[in-house]
């Protein structure tokens, strides 16, 4: 018998390397001889560089790059040789942690450093970059991130415009003769956490900008800015450029082109991207399909399961791949909130909780290995039951049968 754990984080309590090595004490708990599949998962997003090296054992490289405000910082990008994969998270070149409060101004930042860094996996030989955009300092449209790999923003008179937010309305054309053609070679997932299209009143400037330090006045000219970028990159990609693909009039309504002040848009614009959910491209990355293969059934777990973990969670997207595989997927949370039961509509078969009766907060982190240890063991003889009755032939009587 074949089983994968693939558990994500229980926020709080354990990662999802010590949930994966609890669950299989549980199962070694019950039979030895079960071959067990470790692949710990994780949604992306938010610190997907520690996600990189606990899942994937990417290594950290360092590099000073171009900060927000054009000041040098350090960051560093994640890189697996093995499958020729970079992951890059923006926030550690052009996020809002890094500029002080009084610094704050979404027409003066760019986006430069996440272009520095994503040339940097190119000349590292990268066949995959993976780029998480959360926290962003920026509204530029990805422009700076797109200067960086040699996109030229030109006004009516061929002088460059500034890299940023308030240079977006100054753009007479886009040159993209000296564009990096690796980019054409590479594939680029973006894992973004918002889906608000590139303008209007859900757009970049209109939700985010104002965090970012942005007045009335400056939230209107941000989103003009960007409505403009938008008609040119229409205008000067609609035939393609560099060899990638022509830009399709659907992406200036896709769900995230405004994520990180619209950086999602550029990524897709000017490099190709692709916007996808942040576990389904943690899935990818850890090859789960592969593992799956041979299997007889799928543990999962989270910290808590409710209506919202089928929204893009890991745990509702280890679910979706088990059960195109006709594999069943069990799933153990350490709490189970309102709608929980939706999970079922979407290939989870059960959820269990971890705690064994009333229990309080701390002492339930305290003992979360422990705990998810002895679920996955009474899980897995429940399993192991109703697998021996399913071979015998005979269903299982029922009382009053």
């Amino acid at each position: 018998m074949r089983i994968v754990l693939a558990p994500n984080a229980l926020k709080g309590s354990c990662s999802a390397a010590a949930a994966a090595d609890a669950m299989a004490e549980g199962v070694i708990s019950v039979d030895p001889g079960i071959e067990i599949i470790k692949a710990p998962v994780a949604d992306g997003g938010d610190g997907l560089l520690a996600v990189a090296a606990e899942i994937i054992g990417a290594e950290m490289r360092q590099l000073q790059v171009t900060g927000p405000s054009f000041d040098p910082v350090k960051a560093v990008i994640g890189w697996e040789p093995g499958t020729r994969s970079a992951v890059i998270e923006m926030a550690l070149a052009s996020g809002l942690a890094l500029l002080d409060q009084c610094a704050l101004d979404p027409e003066a930042t760019t986006t430069v450093g996440t272009g520095e860094l994503m040339r940097a996996a190119l000349d590292l030989g990268a066949e995959r970059i993976v780029v998480g955009i959360g926290g962003s300092a920026t509204n530029d449209g990805g422009i700076g991130m797109a200067s960086a790999l040699g996109w030229r923003f030109l006004d009516v008179d061929g002088a460059l415009v500034p890299p940023t937010g308030g240079g977006l309305s100054c753009i007479g054309r886009i040159d993209g003769r000296s564009v990096d053609r690796r980019l054409s070679r590479v594939e680029i997932d973006v894992i973004c956490d918002v889906d608000n299209p590139l303008t209007g009143p859900k757009g970049a400037a209109r939700v985010f900008a104002p965090q970012k330090g942005a007045s009335p006045a400056q939230v209107r000219r941000l989103d003009r800015g960007l409505q403009h970028l938008s008609d040119v990159v229409a205008r000067d990609l609609a035939q393609g450029c560099a060899e990638l693909p022509p830009v399709s009039s659907e992406l200036f309504d896709l769900p995230g082109a405004g994520a990180a002040g619209g950086l999602g848009f550029g990524l897709a614009a000017f490099c190709g991207a692709r916007l996808r959910p942040g576990a389904d491209v943690v899935l990818d990355m850890v090859g789960l399909d592969g593992l799956l293969e041979g299997a007889d059934l799928v543990l999962t777990s989270e910290g808590r399961m409710d209506s919202q973990t089928a929204a893009g969670k890991a745990p509702a997207a280890v679910a979706a791949r088990a059960r195109r595989l006709r594999i069943p997927c069990i799933a153990i949370a350490g709490g189970l909130g309102e709608g929980h039961q939706a999970l079922h509509e979407i290939g989870i078969e059960a959820i269990f909780s971890l705690c064994p009766g009333p229990i309080g907060l701390a002492e339930a982190q305290a003992q979360t290995t422990v705990l998810l240890s002895a679920c996955t063991e009474q899980v897995i003889r429940a399993f192991l039951a109703g697998h021996r009755a399913g071979c015998s032939g005979s269903p299982p009587k029922h009382p009053g049968h």
